[in-house]
């Protein structure tokens, strides 16, 4: 009994040193990875300060969707038309259109400066320079190469000088229909002055010839207009053209289906106006109720419930580093992208279908290793609390997550409309939304559906809201875990533009799982709201043809 008593007290020092050893190993460990992401975050967000907000192309896309519904005869149109053009476009819709086109046109030539310079800057540097990395929002790097980058951003340059040739097209229209035809075709020579697209040059000099004095009607004229341009745009220059060539019989069955598009894009302004309105006000009328029950009842009132409850967290707070530096950051950030990098994985270059297929395998990769590092971490703690990543169909949950949607709605539009107003239109945005927008692939548009509105909500209202909100409360008041959580869930998405207003998100989402005590409410909140910004893309997208 001596001996094992002299064993065990020479073998307990030993046992600590090693145990302390190896906990030093993993800070610093720790440390080291936490620096790099912070780098890794901190240029993602950086490069994202000078990238377009996707909301001013949904500003263009919006425009274009309300010039066609402006279309229908004033006998025909809803009352609420004229009010919704006013509130959109003001009581000059030409004018205000020519006005956005003129800024995203600003926009694109910022892009196009800083594409053309980054090249010049490339081509420049001697050949055995180290080469830096370039911003991924103009050309997604994968091969870091110097001949790669260089063909991506060439491919880059050529894609930005098309947008504008795009662009300048449509707002020649604009100006033509304004009586404005000098500076309209002054815009027109533009396009035929730029390097990129033959066809869209010949574009230009047909919608020059077709306000011409006299008028100059150029072969394949039709064909042209159809091709490259589209919606409104495209019937205003066919009914030039049909009235100068005297083809009254096409002038006519074009009006006819003007028409019945009008009416189509008067249904879609419904929708994505009415809904949101309606809803916004369901939630401010709640807002106001919550804040009144709050003031009569104080802590009794239905927003103080579970309010100043905490949660037994058995973990420190090494833990909850460790699993969102090496479960979330560095899964995210290193791991999963150099898991496609090594299998010449490249959806920059792929079709939409292709990119929404790697947009889900890549979500999913990420989940199955946050998940699996957050198992391991805790797993020495299990069985947990009932309280902990609690999923309970019956309850409130449901009430509470439509009630939260409804909440929540009002208060990140007012933060939005501040937001643009900081921001100045800039600071970038997730780039999910322009693949929606812009695709018409339905199986592609599924897939992103299915990531947004399912993935997305189940993976990280369980690691935000099921693991780091309640382990925060072991060292903070449940506000204050409420508040850094949804903080740290706005950076997560690394864009500058989107912080304020996925905070404010990431703030009812909180208040919503601390009171209901169950995450399917956030999960539910969630889902709607990825939901309802997904519809609204997708109908503004097919409304701008």
């Amino acid at each position: 009994m001596q001996f094992v008593a002299i064993s065990s007290g020479i073998a307990l020092p030993h046992a600590l040193f090693s145990n302390s050893r190896f906990m030093t190993i993993k800070r610093l460990i720790l440390s080291l990875l936490t620096i790099a992401i912070i780098f890794l975050a901190g240029s993602s967000l950086w490069a994202s300060l000078q990238q377009p907000q996707i909301q001013s192309r949904l500003e263009l896309y919006q425009t274009n969707l309300l010039l066609r519904a402006q279309q229908l005869p004033a006998q025909n149109a809803e009352p609420n038309l004229t009010k919704a053009s006013k509130t959109l476009l003001g009581d000059n819709p030409l004018q205000a259109a020519t006005k956005q086109y003129q800024d995203a046109l600003k926009s694109a030539q910022t892009n196009l400066n800083k594409a053309e310079n980054q090249a010049a800057q490339l081509a420049q540097k001697p050949s055995n320079t180290p080469v830096p990395k370039l911003d991924s929002q103009l050309a997604p790097i994968i091969d870091t190469s110097r001949s790669s980058q260089q063909k991506q951003l060439s491919k880059s340059v050529t894609e930005i000088q098309k947008l504008i040739a795009e662009l300048n097209l449509r707002l020649g229209i604009l100006q033509v229909q304004q009586q404005q035809i000098e500076p309209a075709v002054q815009t027109w020579l533009n396009v035929i002055n730029s390097p990129p697209d033959n066809f869209l040059g010949s574009t230009a000099s047909v919608l020059i010839g077709l306000w011409s004095n006299p008028p100059q009607l150029l072969p394949d004229a039709e064909v042209l207009i159809q091709t490259n341009l589209e919606g409104w745009f495209q019937g205003r220059a066919l009914t030039q053209l049909y009235e100068l060539q005297q083809r009254f019989d096409e002038q006519s069955l074009l009006q006819a289906s003007e028409q019945e598009q009008a009416q189509a894009a008067l249904l879609k302004l419904a929708i994505i106006s009415s809904i949101p309105a309606v809803t916004g006000l369901i939630g401010l009328i709640l807002l106001i109720y919550l804040f009144i029950n709050r003031l009569t009842k104080g802590k009794e009132s239905v927003i103080s419930q579970n309010g100043e409850l905490l949660w037994s967290t058995p973990w420190d707070w090494e833990i909850i580093w460790q699993v969102f530096i090496v479960g979330f950051f560095l899964m995210g950030q290193i791991i999963v992208p150099l898991i496609f990098s090594l299998l010449q994985i490249k959806p920059a270059v792929a079709s939409v279908r292709v990119q929404a297929l790697y947009t889900l395998a890549t979500y999913l990769f990420l989940a199955l290793g946050a998940v699996t590092v957050l198992y391991l971490s805790i797993k020495k703690f299990l069985p947990l609390p009932p309280s902990w990543f609690r999923f309970k169909l019956r309850g409130n949950w449901l009430l509470w997550g439509i009630g939260g949607y409804c909440a929540a709605l009002p208060l990140v539009i007012i933060v939005s409309l501040l937001n643009q107003k900081l921001w100045q239109g800039l600071g970038g945005s997730n780039p999910l939304l322009s693949l929606v927008l812009e695709g018409q692939d339905k199986i592609a548009l599924a897939i992103f559906f299915f990531t947004a509105a399912v993935a997305a909500p189940l993976f990280e209202e369980f690691l935000f809201r099921g693991f780091l909100l309640p382990s925060l409360t072991r060292y903070f008041s449940v506000w204050q875990a409420i508040l850094l959580s949804a903080f740290l869930f706005a950076i997560a998405h690394l864009s500058l533009s989107e912080v304020l207003p996925l905070m404010v998100l990431g703030i009812v989402l909180g208040v919503v799982y601390t009171r209901s005590r169950n995450l399917l409410a956030p999960i539910l909140l969630h889902s709607l709201w990825n939901s309802g910004t997904l519809v609204s893309l997708f109908i503004l997208g097919s409304g701008s043809t």
